[in-house]
C-alpha cells in the first residue's frame, strides 16, 4: 500500500516491541493483497480498537450496491488485525469464524469499519465489527473469532 501504511496510528509501545527485534511494523503492515486491491486504508491499529475505510466503488454487486462479502473482507481485515495486535510479535492470528448482518445497502462514497475486543485469550481472540455509511448509519455488524498460533520462530 506504499506510504499508506505509514500513516496507520500504532500504540508506542507496539512499535517498539517490534522495534526491539529489528522490524520496522509501520513499513510491512498492509491490508494484505486482497485488501490492497479492495482499497481498504488502516487508519488505527491495536488491540483495543481498529479502524479502516474502504471505497464502495469497485467493491459492489451487480445492483450497484456494497457487495455483502466486501463488507466480510473488511470484517475480518480489522477483526485479523486486533488479534494479531493482541498476539504480539510471537503470535499469528489465523480467522476461525466469522459471521455477518448486513442492515442496509451503500451505492457510494465510503465505509468505515471499527472493530473492538469482545474477548482477549492466551488461544483465541474475536473481536466485533460495526462498518458504518458517511452519514454513521451502519451498513453491516460483524464478528470474527481468531485462532492465535504460535509462529514457528
Amino acid at each position: 500500500m506504499g506510504a499508506e501504511q505509514h500513516a496507520v496510528k500504532f500504540p508506542q509501545d507496539v512499535l517498539d516491541e517490534y522495534a526491539s527485534q529489528g522490524i520496522d511494523l509501520p513499513a510491512l503492515f498492509s491490508a494484505g493483497a486482497l485488501g490492497e486491491r479492495m482499497e481498504i486504508r488502516i487508519l488505527e491499529a491495536s488491540a483495543e480498537r481498529v479502524v479502516a475505510t474502504m471505497p464502495v466503488k469497485g467493491n459492489t454487486q451487480p445492483y450497484g450496491l456494497l457487495h455483502g462479502g466486501a463488507s466480510a473482507v473488511l470484517a475480518e481485515t480489522l477483526g485479523s488485525v486486533g488479534a494479531m495486535m493482541h498476539g504480539g510479535i510471537k503470535k499469528i492470528a489465523v480467522g476461525v469464524d466469522l459471521n455477518c448482518t448486513h442492515h442496509r445497502g451503500v451505492r457510494e462514497g465510503q465505509v468505515t469499519g471499527v472493530a473492538t475486543p469482545v474477548h482477549r485469550g492466551r488461544s483465541t481472540a474475536t473481536y466485533d465489527v460495526v462498518i458504518s455509511d458517511e452519514h454513521d448509519r451502519r451498513v453491516c455488524t460483524a464478528r470474527l473469532t481468531c485462532l492465535l498460533r504460535d509462529t514457528d520462530s
